[in-house]
Protein backbone atom coordinates (compact mmCIF):
# COMPACT_ATOMS: atom_id res chain seq x y z
CA UNK A 1 0.00 0.00 0.00
CA UNK A 2 2.81 2.42 0.90
CA UNK A 3 4.53 1.65 -2.41
CA UNK A 4 1.33 2.39 -4.35
CA UNK A 5 0.86 5.71 -2.54
CA UNK A 6 4.49 6.67 -3.18
CA UNK A 7 4.21 5.82 -6.88
CA UNK A 8 1.00 7.85 -7.11
CA UNK A 9 2.67 10.85 -5.44
CA UNK A 10 5.71 10.69 -7.73
CA UNK A 11 3.53 10.44 -10.84
CA UNK A 12 1.47 13.46 -9.75
CA UNK A 13 4.67 15.43 -9.11
CA UNK A 14 6.04 14.60 -12.55
CA UNK A 15 2.69 15.31 -14.23
CA UNK A 16 2.58 18.79 -12.73
CA UNK A 17 6.12 19.52 -13.93
CA UNK A 18 5.71 18.29 -17.51
CA UNK A 19 2.32 20.01 -17.84
CA UNK A 20 4.15 23.24 -18.63
CA UNK A 21 7.29 21.80 -20.22
CA UNK A 22 8.23 20.65 -23.72
CA UNK A 23 6.65 18.62 -26.53
CA UNK A 24 8.34 17.21 -29.67
CA UNK A 25 6.72 16.77 -33.10
CA UNK A 26 7.47 14.24 -35.85
CA UNK A 27 10.27 16.43 -37.29
CA UNK A 28 11.92 16.85 -33.88
CA UNK A 29 10.81 20.46 -33.38
CA UNK A 30 10.58 21.25 -29.66
CA UNK A 31 7.67 23.32 -28.30
CA UNK A 32 7.02 24.92 -24.95
CA UNK A 33 3.55 24.61 -23.45
CA UNK A 34 1.23 26.93 -21.58
CA UNK A 35 -1.79 26.18 -19.38
CA UNK A 36 -4.94 28.29 -19.87
CA UNK A 37 -7.65 27.27 -17.40
CA UNK A 38 -7.91 23.48 -17.87
CA UNK A 39 -6.38 23.48 -21.36
CA UNK A 40 -2.74 22.89 -22.31
CA UNK A 41 -1.58 24.66 -25.50
CA UNK A 42 1.60 24.72 -27.49
CA UNK A 43 3.28 28.06 -26.91
CA UNK A 44 4.58 28.26 -30.49
CA UNK A 45 2.94 27.85 -33.89
CA UNK A 46 3.21 24.39 -35.40
CA UNK A 47 6.35 23.97 -37.54
CA UNK A 48 6.18 20.40 -38.78
CA UNK A 49 6.64 19.44 -42.43
CA UNK A 50 5.03 15.99 -41.91
CA UNK A 51 1.91 14.60 -40.35
CA UNK A 52 2.47 12.36 -37.33
CA UNK A 53 2.75 9.23 -39.49
CA UNK A 54 5.65 10.73 -41.48
CA UNK A 55 3.75 11.74 -44.63
CA UNK A 56 5.24 14.89 -46.16
CA UNK A 57 3.13 18.05 -46.34
CA UNK A 58 4.03 19.56 -49.74
CA UNK A 59 5.67 23.00 -49.80
CA UNK A 60 3.78 24.83 -52.55
CA UNK A 61 5.45 28.02 -53.77
CA UNK A 62 3.61 28.73 -57.04
CA UNK A 63 0.56 30.99 -56.60
CA UNK A 64 -1.58 29.27 -59.23
CA UNK A 65 -0.76 25.83 -57.83
CA UNK A 66 -1.64 27.06 -54.34
CA UNK A 67 -4.98 28.45 -55.53
CA UNK A 68 -5.89 25.10 -57.09
CA UNK A 69 -5.08 22.92 -54.08
CA UNK A 70 -7.79 20.69 -52.66
CA UNK A 71 -5.29 18.63 -50.66
CA UNK A 72 -2.54 19.38 -48.15
CA UNK A 73 -0.32 22.39 -48.69
CA UNK A 74 2.14 24.46 -46.68
CA UNK A 75 4.23 27.49 -47.50
CA UNK A 76 6.32 30.18 -45.86
CA UNK A 77 5.58 33.88 -45.95
CA UNK A 78 6.86 35.30 -49.25
CA UNK A 79 8.20 31.79 -49.92
CA UNK A 80 11.12 32.67 -47.65
CA UNK A 81 11.56 29.95 -45.04
CA UNK A 82 14.97 31.28 -44.00
CA UNK A 83 13.44 34.59 -42.90
CA UNK A 84 10.15 33.42 -41.42
CA UNK A 85 10.12 29.74 -40.42
CA UNK A 86 12.10 29.91 -37.19
CA UNK A 87 9.86 32.61 -35.67
CA UNK A 88 6.44 32.12 -37.26
CA UNK A 89 6.41 28.61 -38.67
CA UNK A 90 4.74 27.57 -41.94
CA UNK A 91 1.38 28.69 -43.23
CA UNK A 92 -0.92 25.71 -43.82
CA UNK A 93 -4.17 25.34 -45.71
CA UNK A 94 -7.17 23.89 -43.87
CA UNK A 95 -6.74 20.46 -45.42
CA UNK A 96 -3.63 20.15 -43.24
CA UNK A 97 -5.49 21.45 -40.19
CA UNK A 98 -8.03 18.67 -40.74
CA UNK A 99 -5.31 15.98 -40.54
CA UNK A 100 -3.24 14.44 -37.73
CA UNK A 101 -0.39 16.96 -37.88
CA UNK A 102 0.05 17.79 -34.20
CA UNK A 103 2.39 15.79 -31.96
CA UNK A 104 0.88 12.51 -30.75
CA UNK A 105 -1.50 13.22 -27.88
CA UNK A 106 -2.33 16.67 -29.31
CA UNK A 107 -4.72 18.02 -31.94
CA UNK A 108 -5.58 21.17 -33.88
CA UNK A 109 -7.78 23.25 -31.59
CA UNK A 110 -11.47 23.46 -32.49
CA UNK A 111 -13.43 26.70 -32.69
CA UNK A 112 -15.08 25.84 -29.36
CA UNK A 113 -11.72 25.20 -27.67
CA UNK A 114 -10.40 28.58 -28.79
CA UNK A 115 -13.58 30.24 -27.53
CA UNK A 116 -13.27 28.47 -24.16
CA UNK A 117 -9.77 29.93 -23.73
CA UNK A 118 -11.04 33.39 -24.68
CA UNK A 119 -13.92 33.13 -22.21
CA UNK A 120 -11.52 32.23 -19.40
CA UNK A 121 -9.40 35.28 -20.31
CA UNK A 122 -12.36 37.66 -20.04
CA UNK A 123 -14.10 37.27 -23.38
CA UNK A 124 -13.25 37.73 -27.04
CA UNK A 125 -13.19 41.53 -26.82
CA UNK A 126 -10.15 41.53 -24.52
CA UNK A 127 -8.58 38.07 -24.85
CA UNK A 128 -6.43 39.03 -27.84
CA UNK A 129 -4.42 41.48 -25.78
CA UNK A 130 -3.78 38.77 -23.21
CA UNK A 131 -2.72 36.29 -25.91
CA UNK A 132 -0.50 38.52 -28.10
CA UNK A 133 3.25 38.78 -27.60
CA UNK A 134 3.74 41.94 -25.56
CA UNK A 135 6.07 44.12 -27.64
CA UNK A 136 6.60 45.50 -31.15
CA UNK A 137 9.58 43.34 -32.12
CA UNK A 138 7.29 41.21 -34.27
CA UNK A 139 3.96 43.03 -34.00
CA UNK A 140 3.46 46.39 -35.73
CA UNK A 141 3.14 49.43 -33.48
CA UNK A 142 1.08 50.05 -31.34
CA UNK A 143 0.12 46.39 -30.74
CA UNK A 144 -2.92 47.56 -28.81
CA UNK A 145 -3.40 46.24 -25.25
CA UNK A 146 -0.86 43.44 -25.71
CA UNK A 147 0.29 42.03 -22.34
CA UNK A 148 0.65 38.28 -23.07
CA UNK A 149 -0.57 37.73 -19.52
CA UNK A 150 -1.86 34.29 -20.60
CA UNK A 151 1.59 33.19 -21.79
CA UNK A 152 0.11 32.17 -25.17
CA UNK A 153 2.58 34.39 -27.10
CA UNK A 154 0.54 34.88 -30.27
CA UNK A 155 2.61 36.14 -33.21
CA UNK A 156 1.58 38.04 -36.39
CA UNK A 157 2.58 35.50 -39.03
CA UNK A 158 0.21 36.93 -41.63
CA UNK A 159 -1.31 34.62 -44.20
CA UNK A 160 -1.65 33.55 -47.81
CA UNK A 161 -4.93 34.14 -49.61
CA UNK A 162 -6.81 31.58 -51.68
CA UNK A 163 -5.28 33.21 -54.78
CA UNK A 164 -1.74 32.75 -53.48
CA UNK A 165 -1.01 36.33 -52.32
CA UNK A 166 0.90 36.90 -49.07
CA UNK A 167 -0.56 39.56 -46.73
CA UNK A 168 -0.67 40.93 -43.18
CA UNK A 169 2.77 40.01 -41.79
CA UNK A 170 3.35 41.91 -38.50
CA UNK A 171 -0.29 43.09 -38.53
CA UNK A 172 -2.38 39.95 -38.04
CA UNK A 173 -1.96 36.65 -36.30
CA UNK A 174 -4.26 34.17 -38.06
CA UNK A 175 -4.95 30.59 -37.01
CA UNK A 176 -7.04 27.71 -38.25
CA UNK A 177 -9.51 25.84 -36.12
CA UNK A 178 -10.34 22.22 -36.87
CA UNK A 179 -14.00 23.20 -37.32
CA UNK A 180 -15.42 23.20 -40.84
CA UNK A 181 -18.04 25.84 -41.74
CA UNK A 182 -19.18 24.39 -45.07
CA UNK A 183 -17.65 22.61 -48.06
CA UNK A 184 -15.54 25.64 -49.02
CA UNK A 185 -14.84 27.42 -45.73
CA UNK A 186 -13.70 26.66 -42.20
CA UNK A 187 -13.60 28.66 -38.99
CA UNK A 188 -10.46 30.69 -38.51
CA UNK A 189 -9.58 33.46 -36.09
CA UNK A 190 -7.30 36.43 -35.99
CA UNK A 191 -5.71 38.92 -33.64
CA UNK A 192 -4.89 42.41 -34.93
CA UNK A 193 -2.21 44.92 -34.02
CA UNK A 194 -4.87 47.65 -33.60
CA UNK A 195 -7.25 45.65 -31.39
CA UNK A 196 -7.32 43.88 -28.01
CA UNK A 197 -9.86 41.35 -29.25
CA UNK A 198 -10.11 38.02 -31.08
CA UNK A 199 -12.30 37.70 -34.19
CA UNK A 200 -13.72 34.44 -35.55
CA UNK A 201 -14.75 34.21 -39.20
CA UNK A 202 -15.31 31.53 -41.84
CA UNK A 203 -12.49 31.72 -44.39
CA UNK A 204 -11.64 29.76 -47.53
CA UNK A 205 -10.08 26.38 -46.82
CA UNK A 206 -7.48 27.35 -49.44
CA UNK A 207 -6.06 30.13 -47.24
CA UNK A 208 -2.71 29.57 -45.60
CA UNK A 209 -2.51 30.51 -41.92
CA UNK A 210 -0.85 29.28 -38.73
CA UNK A 211 -1.83 26.27 -36.58
CA UNK A 212 -1.77 25.91 -32.80
CA UNK A 213 -2.19 22.55 -31.12
CA UNK A 214 -3.97 21.73 -27.88
CA UNK A 215 -3.42 18.69 -25.70
CA UNK A 216 -5.93 15.86 -25.85
CA UNK A 217 -8.14 15.61 -22.79
CA UNK A 218 -7.27 11.96 -21.98
CA UNK A 219 -4.53 13.03 -19.58
CA UNK A 220 -3.95 13.88 -15.92
CA UNK A 221 -5.53 11.58 -13.31
CA UNK A 222 -6.95 9.19 -15.93
CA UNK A 223 -3.41 8.54 -17.17
CA UNK A 224 -2.21 7.69 -13.66
CA UNK A 225 -4.90 5.03 -13.31
CA UNK A 226 -3.53 3.34 -16.45
CA UNK A 227 0.07 3.20 -15.22
CA UNK A 228 -0.15 -0.56 -14.65
CA UNK A 229 -0.55 -1.10 -18.40
CA UNK A 230 3.03 0.10 -18.88
CA UNK A 231 5.53 -2.44 -17.47
CA UNK A 232 9.21 -1.53 -17.31
CA UNK A 233 11.87 -4.17 -16.72
CA UNK A 234 14.30 -4.27 -15.16
CA UNK A 235 13.45 -1.40 -12.85
CA UNK A 236 15.78 -0.13 -11.39
CA UNK A 237 17.94 -0.42 -14.54
CA UNK A 238 21.43 0.54 -15.65
CA UNK A 239 21.85 0.16 -19.43
CA UNK A 240 18.70 -1.14 -21.16
CA UNK A 241 15.03 -1.36 -20.33
CA UNK A 242 12.16 -3.20 -21.95
CA UNK A 243 8.85 -1.35 -22.06
CA UNK A 244 5.94 -3.77 -22.31
CA UNK A 245 2.66 -2.08 -23.16
CA UNK A 246 -0.81 -3.59 -23.65
CA UNK A 247 -1.41 -1.84 -26.96
CA UNK A 248 -0.33 -2.56 -30.54
CA UNK A 249 -0.89 0.97 -31.86
CA UNK A 250 1.96 3.18 -32.98
CA UNK A 251 3.15 5.34 -30.09
CA UNK A 252 6.00 7.52 -28.87
CA UNK A 253 7.98 6.78 -25.71
CA UNK A 254 9.24 9.92 -23.97
CA UNK A 255 11.58 10.03 -20.99
CA UNK A 256 11.40 13.07 -18.67
CA UNK A 257 13.91 14.02 -15.99
CA UNK A 258 13.02 15.27 -12.52
CA UNK A 259 12.66 18.91 -13.64
CA UNK A 260 10.23 18.01 -16.41
CA UNK A 261 12.50 18.16 -19.48
CA UNK A 262 12.14 15.53 -22.20
CA UNK A 263 15.59 13.92 -22.42
CA UNK A 264 14.80 11.04 -24.78
CA UNK A 265 12.14 10.17 -27.34
CA UNK A 266 11.64 7.02 -29.43
CA UNK A 267 8.84 5.90 -31.78
CA UNK A 268 7.58 2.31 -31.76
CA UNK A 269 4.91 0.13 -33.32
CA UNK A 270 5.28 -2.94 -31.11
CA UNK A 271 3.91 -3.90 -27.73
CA UNK A 272 7.39 -4.74 -26.36
CA UNK A 273 10.32 -2.40 -26.98
CA UNK A 274 13.94 -2.16 -25.80
CA UNK A 275 15.53 1.22 -25.07
CA UNK A 276 19.17 2.07 -24.40
CA UNK A 277 19.29 4.31 -21.31
CA UNK A 278 23.03 3.98 -20.65
CA UNK A 279 23.65 7.66 -21.46
CA UNK A 280 21.23 8.91 -18.80
CA UNK A 281 22.56 10.02 -15.40
CA UNK A 282 21.34 8.07 -12.39
CA UNK A 283 18.04 9.24 -10.93
CA UNK A 284 14.27 9.04 -11.17
CA UNK A 285 12.58 9.47 -14.56
CA UNK A 286 9.06 9.55 -15.90
CA UNK A 287 8.31 7.21 -18.82
CA UNK A 288 5.44 8.55 -20.91
CA UNK A 289 3.75 6.58 -23.71
CA UNK A 290 1.80 8.86 -26.05
CA UNK A 291 -0.54 7.62 -28.77
CA UNK A 292 -3.50 9.01 -30.66
CA UNK A 293 -5.97 7.75 -28.07
CA UNK A 294 -3.93 7.21 -24.91
CA UNK A 295 -1.36 8.80 -22.65
CA UNK A 296 0.18 6.44 -20.07
CA UNK A 297 2.87 7.19 -17.47
CA UNK A 298 5.17 5.17 -15.22
CA UNK A 299 8.33 5.70 -13.19
CA UNK A 300 11.85 4.48 -14.02
CA UNK A 301 14.76 4.34 -11.57
CA UNK A 302 18.09 4.68 -13.42
CA UNK A 303 21.07 3.29 -11.46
Amino acid sequence: MKTTILLFAVLVSFALRIQSQTVIDYDGNVYDTVVIDNQVWLKQNLKTTHDNTGTLIPNVTDSAAWANLTTWGRCYYNNDSAAYDSVYGPLYNWYVANANVCPLGWHVASNAEWQAAETFLGGATVAGGKMKEADTIHWADPNTAATNSSGFTGLPAGGRTNTGIFKFIRENGLWWTSTSYNSSNAWGLYMWYLSPGVEHDPISKKYGVSIRCIKNTNNGMEDIKDAGKCRISPNPAKDFITVDFENNQRFIIQVYNSIGNCVMQREFNNAKNTIDISSLPGGTYLIKLVGDTFNVKNILIKE
